[in-house]
């Protein structure tokens, strides 16, 4: 709570002077000032930040003595609250988020606070980041700042103390040295506000775990819905076309025994293999529709939404603009959008039903909508088998059903057309 505080302060004050974002080739020298003016200010608090990194290496060596707690108990909030400003200027100049979120040591006596804070990841990068600041951080916002004055202080000095030579040569540097001040002084903000964001922000370590464990889940879901498939359809070929083809054979061999001594009968037995054949036939065609329906194959995903709208009870609206996509892709959208459209058939008690989509180059958005009841639960069978088809393509799927207000059902892929 108390560094989301010190946030809020930071952008109170910060707001008003430094409005405009950093970057740009229109950037003029108002922009230019403000932006010295932060630069100076990331001086000044550079010395502070030494300082800090010095006591706080000097204090960890004596972590076991009380001296040494209590200067880190007063030294590591310090460290925090300066990183905190330095977040909060960051993320607002540069428009990206810039997040430390720091382990909670509320309640805690000061030994297992300290040990809390000496296994949080965010401790210690304010510890590096004071290092920095000190250091190559405080050389670089020193320049900005002494490009644009240095000269300008030497030429006042030339001139208030008679000193002409010395008043020459400060204002023959002093073209030089403004020009070098306009061209280096918003990359080398920029750079410094990069650089503390890398070292500050803390929500890109956390993305990426997140992500594996994401990719990890989306992995195994994957493979037990593959799973899952394979044994549906070992069971559809064992118990459908199997079964029909092998009683065809036993027809025909049947036949093949009474063709000399009862021909009708063996005509009625070779009669009913061909009807035989001909259902095992629509059984495989069947079970290749549910694989890969020709119709994404042949006409794309728009046309197979279209001819998956035409059974539903309901008048359902599809408005879409896709390309066509990889077919793996199509066939995971296809079957999504089926089985929302079967839900809403099912369970919405809806007068009407949508389908819109697009493509932005990048992504696949699909969203299935009706004016039902509400109240789906994103966590039933149907939605969650839906989730986890998309996820194989890094895909999300996101429900929004509140009670007698309809069903919205967004799905998004990363994908690229074709």
């Amino acid at each position: 709570m108390r560094d989301c505080c010190v946030m809020e302060a930071s952008q109170t004050w910060l707001a008003p002077l430094f409005a405009v974002p950093v970057g740009g080739d229109r950037a003029g020298a108002v922009q230019r000032l403000r932006l010295t003016v932060l630069s100076a200010g990331h001086a000044a608090a550079g010395i502070a930040a030494l300082v800090l990194a010095l006591l706080m290496t000097g204090a960890f060596p004596a972590v076991l003595s009380l001296t040494g707690l209590l200067m880190l108990w007063l030294l590591i909030p310090l460290a925090a609250r300066l990183a905190q400003a330095h977040r909060t200027v960051a993320a607002q100049l540069l428009g990206e988020p810039v997040v430390g979120e720091y382990l909670d040591t509320t309640g805690m006596n000061p030994i297992a606070g300290a040990i809390v804070w000496i296994r949080d990841p965010v401790r210690w990068r304010d510890f590096a980041f004071c290092w920095f600041s000190g250091t190559g951080g405080l050389l670089m916002s020193l320049v900005p700042p002494v490009l644009l004055l240095a000269p300008l202080v030497h030429v006042i000095l030339g001139l208030s103390q008679g000193n002409w030579l010395w008043f020459g040569i400060a204002s023959v540097l002093l073209g030089p040295s403004w020009l070098a001040w306009w061209f280096v002084t918003v990359p080398m903000v920029r750079g410094r506000l990069r650089a503390d964001q890398g070292i500050l922000d803390h929500s890109r370590g956390r993305r990426l775990r997140e992500r594996v464990d994401e990719v990890v889940s989306s992995r195994s879901a994957t493979i037990d819905h593959n799973e899952a498939e394979l044994r549906r359809i070992e069971r559809d070929l064992h118990d459908g076309a199997q079964a029909r083809i092998a009683a065809a054979g036993m027809n025909v061999g049947l036949a093949e025994k009474l063709v000399h001594t009862d021909p009708d009968s063996a005509v009625q037995l070779l009669r009913e293999a061909r009807d035989t054949t001909i259902s095992a036939l629509e059984d495989l065609r069947t079970l290749v529709r549910g694989i890969h329906p020709p119709v994404l194959a042949d006409r794309g995903l728009v046309s197979g939404i279209e001819a998956l709208a035409i059974p539903i009870p309901i008048p359902v609206t599809v408005a879409l603009r896709l390309p066509r996509l990889a077919p793996p892709v199509e066939s995971a959208a296809y079957f999504a959008v089926s089985e929302c459209l079967a839900n809403v058939a099912k369970h919405a008690r809806a007068s009407r039903a949508w389908v819109v989509g697009d493509h932005d180059g990048d992504r696949l958005r699909l969203t299935v909508g009706d004016d039902g009841r509400g109240g789906a639960d994103p966590g039933g069978s149907g939605l969650t088998g839906v989730a986890r088809r998309l996820a194989a393509f890094d895909g999300t799927l996101t429900v929004t059903s509140p009670a007698g207000g309809g069903t919205e059902v967004h799905m998004e892929v990363r994908c690229r057309a074709i």
